[in-house]
């Protein structure tokens, strides 16, 4: 009996530091695996946050926001922060209270590969100029990151139509890339953030009426000259959309 009470003693002695949880051991090795290197901290995050995690979280929330409202990515907690994750939230069936504490920084790990990209979209998909990512009007390291926060909100934008799939036409170009096919100057493919989307004309309108409410400012497609086969998004210092 002595042995057995002490076994037992040493038990909860050891579960309740952790030592042998393998619950705790695997959501934690699974956390560490999810968050990409790029960890959301400081949990609960809320109205009045600042810092680098809350700017992680509000790039991948940032697809989550009203008509023709763009989030800011200041790392600044405020009010339309709030109701980006609320909306976030609600969308994915997660108390809706605006706060991002655990369950919401744990859905975000769910949707996101190892290289931050969301588990919908990918780089080799977005990038099929070139493997370097230079040559366009950014740096390649800003162009990849232009191109990942695009992502981003595209993956709320498939959500939000049921989960669809989104294929990719064309992503980030090169200056010579985009010459090659017949690219306007300056074009938003250039910098990264921009993606063209096909399908039919029914699905492709949905996508420009969606994309309105995902955060992209450029929005063209059917009856744009030359959009008549998809529909482009990206982001512009000035709201242009044309098209459905």
């Amino acid at each position: 009996m002595f042995r057995s009470a002490l076994h037992t003693s040493l038990a909860l002695v050891m579960i309740s530091t952790g030592v042998i949880v393998g619950a705790t051991v695997t959501a934690g090795s699974a956390q560490a695996a999810s968050n990409c290197g790029q960890p959301i901290t400081g949990l609960p995050l809320q109205e009045g946050s600042q810092g680098t995690s809350v700017e992680r979280l509000q790039i991948r929330v940032a697809g989550f926001v009203d008509s023709g409202e763009v989030l800011s990515t200041d790392g600044v907690y405020g009010g339309r922060t709030k109701e980006a994750v609320r909306k976030f939230q609600a969308q994915y069936g997660l108390q809706a209270d605006g706060i991002a504490g655990s369950q919401t920084v744990n859905k975000i790990y769910a949707l996101q590969d190892s290289d931050c990209t969301p588990i919908h979209f990918s780089y080799a998909e977005w990038n099929k100029c070139n493997s370097t990512w230079s040559g366009g009007a950014v740096s390649a390291a800003t162009a990849k990151a232009n191109a990942r926060r695009s992502m981003w909100k595209l993956e709320a934008l498939r959500e939000k139509l049921g989960g669809n799939p989104i294929a990719i036409s064309s992503g980030f170009r090169s200056n010579s890339c985009n010459a090659a096919v017949g690219g306007v100057s300056g074009s938003r493919h250039t910098y990264g953030d921009a993606a063209d989307m096909p399908g039919t004309q029914t699905w492709r309108c949905k996508l420009h009426n969606g994309a309105k409410r995902s955060g992209f400012t450029e929005i063209l497609g059917q009856g744009f000259p030359g959009h008549n086969d998809h529909t482009h998004v990206g982001m512009t210092g000035s709201r242009q959309w044309h098209g459905c």
